[in-house]
């Protein structure tokens, strides 16, 4: 890679978008190309963010040799075959979450990106923020005693976004929303969960539209998650000690973090550093490591991927949501496998 780094994005939605305006006012990195299944729709946002390049095809993309590092903004339903087909195609990846519709596809990809020796990150934006630094080190400086609880809500009116009431793209608040409240306690409480318990309620299409989930960890702490995408949160992250408590304000994009003591009086706060729109750290994080030649960002590390995911499977193991290509892709697995059982000389 030389000079600035060129990101081609593929999808053209919201978040592509913001991610699009993002790169527009970083020094080191320079939006180059964006990619569409429909060419128009590429044409429109090439125009509007001034791409280079504009591809009615997702491969178009990956096969252009000046890309450094792809952005995918599709579905999650989408992001195991786009991201797959990136790799192949040698081409480092910076993966929208939910990281994948799954555990299993998940560990292909990342199995893929150590095989080829390529580029495989998720963006979890808030693992990348310089503000979890600060409120791990408030938390860890001892200022509201042991944690011993943590609460964290993220809803928003949502439920109407046909992406998310649809199965086939994996749709529902647990993809969509609920990995913020997961990731909140697994970077502030770890992973040491002994029992994990949820409930969720269904849209008509049968994803959830909201859930509670509670983890419950070896050393005796406690995370209460709530997710939905049909109603209105304070999006507060609560971290509860011994000796006071402190408030994350906005656990989608860290804002600030206010510490009470044992009287409920506010004795410090630590407010978000000034940024473009906080995708930007994922941006620096996936070039520097990109440049070290490393398969992976430390500050979402391919085993922590994989570990959400799991827990996402679980949950909706739960609640009895099985994807509509996920039963395809079961069948099709176990045909394989009936396959490779056979004589040599009567496999296809």
């Amino acid at each position: 890679m030389l000079g600035k780094c060129q990101i081609g994005i593929i999808g053209t939605g919201r978040i592509a978008g913001v991610m699009a305006d993002t790169v527009n006012q970083m020094k080191n990195v320079r939006l180059y190309a964006v990619a569409s299944r429909e060419k128009v729709k590429a044409d429109v946002f090439a125009g509007k963010y001034g791409c280079k390049k504009a591809y009615g095809s997702y491969e178009e993309l990956a096969l252009d040799p000046k890309v450094d590092l792809i952005y995918i903004a599709t579905p999650h339903s989408e992001h195991f075959a786009n991201a797959k087909m990136c790799i192949e195609h040698d081409k480092p990846v910076l993966c929208e979450k939910a990281f994948t519709a799954n555990a299993e596809q998940a560990a292909e990809l990342i199995r893929l990106s150590e095989e080829k020796g390529v580029f495989l990150g998720e963006a979890m934006w808030t693992r990348y923020m310089p503000m979890l630094t600060t409120i791990r080190e408030v938390i860890g400086s001892g200022v509201i005693g042991d944690p011993k609880t943590l609460t964290a809500n993220l809803g928003y009116v949502i439920g109407d976004v046909e992406r998310l009431k649809n199965p086939q793209l994996a749709g529902g608040a647990l993809l969509d929303v609920g990995v913020y409240p997961l990731n909140f306690a697994l970077m502030l409480f770890g992973n040491n969960i002994a029992k994990i318990t949820s409930a969720c309620t269904y849209t008509d299409t049968g994803v959830d539209e909201q859930n509670t989930v509670t983890l419950q960890y070896i050393d005796g702490k406690i995370a209460h998650l709530n997710s939905s995408m049909i109603s209105l949160s304070d999006r507060k992250g609560v971290i509860y000690g011994t000796k006071g408590y402190a408030v994350v304000e906005n656990i989608n994009n860290f804002q600030s973090i206010a510490v009470y003591d044992a009287s409920y009086k506010k004795v410090g706060i630590y407010k978000c550093p000034r940024q473009i729109s906080g995708y930007e750290y994922e941006i620096d994080a996936s070039v520097k490591a990109i440049k070290a030649h490393q398969y992976e960002c430390p500050e979402m590390p391919h085993s922590e991927s994989l570990r959400v995911m799991k827990i996402l499977d679980s949950l909706r193991k739960e609640w009895g949501i099985v994807y509509p290509f996920e039963k395809t892709e079961a069948v099709s697995m176990e045909e394989t496998e009936k396959q490779q059982d056979l004589p040599e000389e009567q496999q296809e």
